[in-house]
């Protein structure tokens, strides 16, 4: 290949969007890569997609969708216009304001939204061949919800609604137990669901409910929105086989929502953790530049990779994808931003490939500040005003001992750093639990030890969550901050630690 057909090929290289929905666009049904996430979905043995922001939940349902429009399925995907938690606040009333049960009612009215869309989609598409004058369920549909195209939200809140006016006082208690109890049993569409069962063996669904995390609040409301899905989505999957609902649901809001947590421990099986390894991501990503570099079929993925970017760095003599991963919570969307920054910022420096450490650190700056800001954001209700108590650490050298480390933290909890007004849940907290959350956001990693040696990378001595979920920290002795966030942070290497 000749330099200058070189330089209009990699001109024209696109590593992907970051989010799905872009991504689609720009060739992912091409370059998707099954990993085994998808393979358990795909086969029905999962059903709950569970992964952090940016592991390629999005990608997973949007493959799923087109493999079950080629089996000639109903697919059915419901994303957040379809919901808002913020008009769920307007429209309802606080739990202390009446006396219905939440999770019961939302999991009552996610069934009913549910099986009111199958039903619109199977008179629809099967208009030519239903008896309408002895469908239930044609008659049903026609009388009560005759604009097809009704807001699927409207459809939800209304019968939140029904649920939330019945008032339990004490003289009619009995009365509107009943009434309560023929709303949570769907005693009004409960005698449709042979017939539209029966209309799913021959034109099966699918539903694909993803992204619930955007606009997530915390609220009452949202807890019990997402507990209260999960709920009508086991009963929803044990009626038949052939109406099939798949949800995909963020880690931090699966772990904080109590209730949720307790009902998912008795199906547990269902749940499908989304994890990566350095392996699957650098599959990932060389998969995109096949798409864009032809005739490489021969080519290895670490040949591949060699063609964008130097085998060997400069800096350290590191391996190059090494140094790229290294500064990755192990999620796809990182590594294609990061990537995408050092090609466009190669290109408008006139370098081009084999790619070295000189245009990697160039970019490394904007990339580090997006992802440091990012993971703040992600988690603001966990842990709310966290990108402050990251600027606590700026300047500093990046390795720690326990000793400096927990002395920082003090420092923080005590009030002597100062931090974000809403960051106050650190006042007072004991060094150890800070030590903690600033490791589960993946801001520290630990100093492999015993068994633990074995998820580390040979030459790398540090584990973040992205590498091993449980890790007693009160045993570590030595930290430092992941790689990530220290080009934002002006972070120094001056500081060395005793082996």
């Amino acid at each position: 290949m000749s330099e200058e057909n070189s330089r209009l090929n990699y001109r024209n290289l696109n590593f992907g969007a970051p989010a799905a929905e872009r991504d689609i666009q720009q060739g992912l049904y091409d370059y998707f890569y099954e990993n085994e996430s998808y393979k358990n979905l795909q086969s029905g043995r999962k059903s709950v997609l569970l992964g952090n922001r940016g592991t390629g939940k999005s990608a997973i349902f949007k493959m799923l969708a087109e493999e079950y429009k080629k089996k000639d399925y109903i697919v059915i995907e419901l994303a957040p216009e379809d919901y808002s938690y913020e008009i769920l606040n307007d429209v309802l009333k606080g739990e202390i304001e009446g006396n219905w049960a939440k999770q019961g009612s939302f999991s009552a009215s996610w069934k009913y939204l549910l099986y009111i869309i199958s039903m619109k989609k199977q008179i629809k598409y099967n208009s030519q061949h239903i008896n309408k004058r002895k469908s239930n369920l044609f008659k049903y549909l026609r009388d009560n919800h005759q604009n097809v195209e009704k807001n699927t939200l409207d459809l939800m809140t209304s019968y939140l609604k029904r649920l939330e006016g019945i008032k339990l006082g004490s003289y009619e208690a009995g009365i509107k137990t009943k009434e309560l109890q023929k709303l949570y049993k769907l005693e009004e569409i409960e005698g449709l669901l042979q017939e539209l069962k029966l209309l799913c063996e021959t034109k099966p669904i699918v539903i694909l409910i993803d992204e619930l995390d955007t606009g997530w609040d915390a609220s009452e409301n949202a807890q019990a929105f997402v507990s209260g899905l999960f709920q009508a989505v086991q009963s929803i999957n044990s009626l038949t086989t052939n109406l099939k609902v798949y949800i995909s649901l963020r880690k931090e809001l699966y772990e904080n929502i109590p209730s949720l947590y307790e009902d998912s421990q008795k199906v547990i099986d269902l749940f499908e953790k989304l994890e990566w390894t350095e392996d699957s991501l650098l599959e990932m990503i060389t998969r995109r530049i096949r798409y864009f570099y032809p005739n490489i079929e021969k080519l290895n993925k670490n040949e591949v990779w060699n063609l964008v970017f130097s085998e060997t760095l400069d800096y350290r003599q590191n391996k190059s994808f090494n140094y790229i991963v290294d500064r990755t919570l192990y999620r796809p969307r990182e590594i294609i931003q990061f990537c995408t920054s050092i090609k466009d910022t190669s290109i408008m420096k006139d370098f081009y490939p084999p790619i070295n450490y000189q245009t990697i650190s160039l970019a490394e700056y904007s990339y580090s500040e997006n992802r440091t800001k990012d993971i703040a954001a992600e988690f603001r209700f966990q842990y709310p005003g966290l990108l402050s108590i990251f600027e606590t650490f700026r300047g500093v050298s990046y390795n720690f001992d326990r000793e400096d480390l927990e002395l920082h933290c003090i420092e923080i909890c005590i009030g002597e750093k100062k931090i974000g007004e809403n960051a106050n849940w650190v006042t007072n907290l004991e060094s150890d639990n800070l030590i903690n959350a600033l490791w589960s956001v993946g801001f520290l990693r630990a100093y492999a030890i015993g068994g633990q040696r074995g998820n580390r990378r040979r030459g790398s001595s540090y584990l973040g969550p992205h590498q091993v979920s449980n890790l007693n920290l009160k045993t570590i002795k030595k930290f430092h901050i992941h790689p990530m966030f220290r080009a934002y942070l002006g972070l120094k290497e001056q500081k060395q630690i005793n082996q």
